[in-house]
């Protein structure tokens, strides 16, 4: 296996949070499912430009499935890479259909006005960075299983990540990178109790 830099940021992301950083063309981001069955939302913004971002639908035409296998690539929305899935150690269970959970789902849900959600993380990390966005794109769901029935049912599953499974993405450009610990806690995604996830930045592969 190719060797890898040592890490050079490690980032805690407490249940029903979220965390924004700044990641250079190259370097990789582990992300650890800390207790498992914890689902995160990962967003991807261009850097120069937040206008442009990771986008699921365009994804999905690249690669010709419903999520990147390991050595694929995500594509933003002007179709430039902007992600490369290059390790996976969990069951590989991930979506790339759901929408971030926001306000109107948890008040469809009857959940408390103030409840958190994956929308409101990532604006809410994304301003502790000094930026916004005017969109919230359909998120990466990492550890999200959302299994699609022959008839095009969509059910709704736990997380199956074990305690420390992570899935790592390399960079093909600077990019801004936001993670949200799903607060999802009134569909059983996240097992019913939402719990932490740990972000590792680490430099490229050495050549």
């Amino acid at each position: 296996m190719t060797p890898v830099e040592p890490v050079c940021e490690s980032i805690d992301i407490p249940a029903g949070e979220g965390r924004a950083v700044f990641v250079d063309a190259g370097q990789r981001v582990k992300i650890i499912d800390v207790e498992g069955q914890q689902v995160g939302d990962v967003f991807a913004f261009a850097r120069d430009d937040l206008r442009e971002y990771h986008s699921a639908s365009h994804t999905r035409a690249h690669v010709n499935r419903l999520f990147p296998a390991v050595g694929e690539q995500f594509v933003t929305s002007l179709r430039r890479p902007i992600l490369t899935l290059v390790e996976d150690s969990s069951p590989r269970r991930h979506d790339m259909l759901i929408a971030a959970c926001d306000p109107a789902r948890y008040a469809a849900l009857a959940a408390p006005s103030h409840h958190a959600s994956c929308a409101q993380n990532m604006q809410d990390a994304l301003a502790t960075i000094g930026l916004s966005a005017d969109t919230v794109p359909q998120p990466i769901n990492i550890f999200m299983d959302i299994p699609v029935d022959g008839d095009g049912t969509l059910t709704w599953e736990t997380a199956p990540s074990r305690p420390g499974d992570s899935i790592t993405f390399e960079a093909e450009i600077d990019c801004v990178l936001v993670v949200s610990a799903c607060p999802q806690d009134l569909v059983g995604i996240n097992a019913g109790a939402p719990t932490p996830l740990k972000l590792l930045i680490e430099n490229g592969a050495s050549t």
